[in-house]
């Protein structure tokens, strides 16, 4: 696998394409072959359905897929974020039964992590499991939850003993969401969507052979969680067509062909990314200021800290990480690169870009970024949090004053 460029991948990618892509399958039969080619999440090991690939040879599959204008795999955070922390921390049971319904689409997933109490401080969550014989028991509330209402299993954590220090006490589970001690609500945002949802668990149960990692061993399972998150969210390569999944989604038995012409596709996540530099020079092109060095200048900016990002991001490919916080710098990156895409969207289109998205002349992915564009600084832990992290374990930097690590939860004071 070492021996593997990225060319010598989208070689054999344009190949499987060649010979595998039906426009007139269903996504759930498309999904199903892309997962039996290894091609759903090549980074995954081996064992897991995976191809073991880095970071570089993933941007080769998902700029291969997107260059081919097929529907790339079941994104979302079954994807991102379940499947790669089950494979790490899951017993081989647990690998064998989540993750193959998570390559192939089959079931949604969301992350039952943050509460109204418990966002940046995320250690200090309220939510209790209790054991009752072979099950656990789930009372508490969950905030900005994506993907909450259309997903089949969640991954939670929750506190299972009060009595050991905040980060000890917490436990980490795959929770089945269709049972009726879960409610789920969206959150309509700004941008008019309801990509996020708040949930409420009252006596909520999960068998404990659903335990990912251990009893108590909930905080290191969820680092890794958001390890990948914030790596995930730093983007590299380009990304091809999405559409969610899960059954209650409702695309499965849907024409996968349907979805490679951008009016089929939704508004799942329209704008979330921000826009390339390729994406802004088009525009600029037909807005006619593509000769404006403003213009110009501002778009090589953007272009030159996609580049910095992206060699960041390969630092780990060959052997782990140099500071221990690549993850927590491309997730600052990526905030940055939404924020610039958004100003350089709105100089070249001007003041079309106070209209709404449906109003504009110019398509409204402008004022979808614009209206998306605080998120990104906020979800996958805060720009802020991302700092503080930098600062204490790359910098070395003080920690903020408090409490003794030891101090057991119940003592604390509660948010």
């Amino acid at each position: 696998m070492s021996d593997l460029t990225a060319a010598d991948v989208r070689a054999e990618l344009d190949s499987w394409l060649e010979e595998n892509w039906d426009p007139d399958l269903t996504v759930a039969d498309w999904w199903k072959r892309l997962a039996e080619g290894r091609w759903s999440s090549p980074a995954m090991p081996t064992e897991a359905g995976g191809r073991d690939y880095g970071r570089d040879l993933m941007a080769a599959v998902s700029t291969g897929l997107a260059e081919a204008g097929v529907v790339g795999p079941p994104v979302g955070l079954g994807l991102m974020l379940a499947a790669p922390t089950i494979a790490v921390h899951g017993t081989p049971e647990q690998v064998d039964r989540y993750v193959p319904e998570i390559l192939d689409g089959t079931v949604a997933w969301c992350q039952l992590f943050s509460e109204p109490g418990a966002g940046s401080d995320l250690a200090g969550l309220q939510a209790r499991a209790e054991r009752d014989g072979d099950e656990w028991v789930v009372t508490g509330q969950k905030v900005w939850t994506s993907g909450g209402h259309l997903a089949q299993k969640g991954m939670l954590i929750a506190r299972t003993d009060t009595d050991a220090p905040k980060h000890q006490g917490i436990t980490y589970f795959a929770i089945d969401m269709e049972q009726p001690g879960i409610e789920v609500r969206p959150l309509r945002e700004m941008t008019g969507q309801a990509l996020f949802n708040e949930v409420f668990l009252d006596e909520a149960r999960v068998s404990h052979d659903a335990v990912i990692g251990g009893t108590g061993a909930g905080w290191a399972v969820a680092n890794t969680t958001l390890a990948v998150e914030r790596a995930s969210l730093g983007g590299a390569g380009r990304e091809p067509i999405s559409v969610a999944p899960g059954a209650l989604a409702g695309r499965l038995e849907r024409r996968v062909g349907d979805f490679t012409e951008r009016t089929n596709r939704g508004a799942d996540g329209e704008g979330g990314r921000g826009m390339g530099t390729n994406l802004l020079i088009d525009l600029a092109r037909r807005m006619g200021n593509s000769d404006d060095p403003i213009v110009r200048q501002e778009i090589t900016k953007l272009h030159i800290l996609n580049e910095v990002n992206r060699l960041n991001l390969l630092r780990a490919k060959a052997g782990g990480s140099r500071t221990g916080a690549e993850g927590n710098l491309a997730k600052l990156s990526m905030s940055e690169l939404v924020r610039r895409s958004r100003d350089i969207g709105n100089l070249i289109v001007g003041a079309d870009g106070m209209l709404a998205p449906d109003a504009s002349s110019t398509g409204g992915l402008v004022q979808a970024v614009t209206l998306f564009s605080p998120a990104p600084s906020i979800y996958g832990g805060t720009d802020q949090v991302q700092r503080n992290i930098i600062g204490e374990r790359v910098l070395g930097l003080p920690k903020e004053p408090g409490p003794s690590k030891e101090t057991p939860f119940r003592e604390l004071l509660q948010n």
